[in-house]
Parts: C-alpha cells; structure tokens; sequence
C-alpha cells in the first residue's frame, strides 16, 4: 500500500488524544464537521490550513446540509486521499484509496450503524427521549417518544441550507461532536492498523 504520511508518532494514544481534542475544538469555533475532521490533519499530510478547510467545505451537514454521508466520514475519506492517492492515474492505487474508503466505511459504520447523517441524526434525537423518560413504562415512553421524537426529527433533520447557531440546545441536539471524536478515532486506528 502506498502511504504519503511521513509521520510515525513516537506515541500513538498520545496523538490520537491531540488529533481528537483539535478537531473538536475546531467543529466548537465554528467549523463544520468535515472540516473539523480534515483540519486536525492539515499539518500532518502539510496542506495549508486555509485549503483544506475550503475543501471540506461542502461536505458539512451530511453534504451541503442535505443529510447523505455524514461530513465526518467524508472527511476521513478525503484524508484517505491525501494518504493513499497519486497526482496521475494510476489504477493500482485507486484500487488501494477505494479499500481504504471501504475499511474506513466499515469501521465508523461498526460504531454508528450508519454512513447517513440524516439517520445518525434521527437515531440520536430517538435515544435521548428514551433516556429522558427513564421513569415511565416502557410502552408509555416509546408512544411519548414517537411524538416527540418526530417533532426533534423536524428540526434536527431540516436540510434548509441556512446553518443553525452553535449554542447550548444545538451540541445536546446533535451528536456531531462524537461523531467527530469518532471519525478522528477511527482515521487513527485505521492509519496505526496499516502502518509499514
């Protein structure tokens, strides 16, 4: 497999809590998801900070907002071209970037359940009314929570393009932050599991 990444960290836990801990704090100033992922490797694959962030632009909010693949995924396929990728064609190494994709699709989708923002979204807005009604029946909570729930689906899943305001109620509402924790996570581990 061919690998541009010229990094070999001493500690690989070490980096990985640093990789973790800069794109969370990226996505919290402000930056989408896929942009959170692919900047807190900018200085490993040595791309200008201000590029990578214009090209992971459009893959926030599941692309573009419209809810498909989930912008952190995204972003770890983009990085899987920084790493494995030739600047001409060459069909040896599409074939290693495509198994790369795939191992890295497994891998959050063994995590998730899912590639798809749009249900990532609606699984988490269902299990935190679930967990908010921990005192009723169970049959009670699932009739309150199927109401409720397709309420929150409303306003969590709306693909208008117009992005909401990070405040307080939209990180509760959203489990963007993990998945970005976990899309770093998982780009790690994949990159440790394939190293020489």
């Amino acid at each position: 497999m061919i690998h541009h990444n010229k990094h070999t960290p001493t500690d690989w836990r070490e980096e990985t809590e640093r990789r973790v801990a800069k794109g969370i704090a990226l996505f919290k100033q402000g930056y989408n998801c896929s942009q959170a992922v692919t900047l807190a490797f900018a200085d490993w694959y040595e791309v200008p900070e201000g590029l990578m962030a214009r090209m992971a632009a459009s893959f926030g909010g599941g692309i573009g907002r419209m809810r498909e693949t989930c912008g952190t995924a995204s972003g770890m396929f983009m990085l899987a071209g920084l790493e494995i990728a030739t600047e001409e064609p060459d069909q040896e190494v599409k074939a290693q970037n495509y198994k790369a994709v795939q191992q890295l699709a497994a891998m959050f989708k063994e995590q998730t359940g899912s590639l798809i923002c749009r249900e990532l979204l609606k699984n988490y807005v269902r299990n935190a009314s679930l967990r908010n009604r921990t005192h009723e029946s169970a049959t009670l909570a699932r009739a309150r929570n199927d109401a409720s729930a397709d309420e929150n689906e409303k306003n969590v899943v709306s693909t208008d393009p117009t992005p909401e305001a990070r405040t307080d109620e939209y990180y509760k509402k959203r489990p963007c932050v993990k998945m970005v924790e976990l899309a770093i996570r998982t780009y790690m581990k994949w990159l440790y599991d394939t190293k020489d």
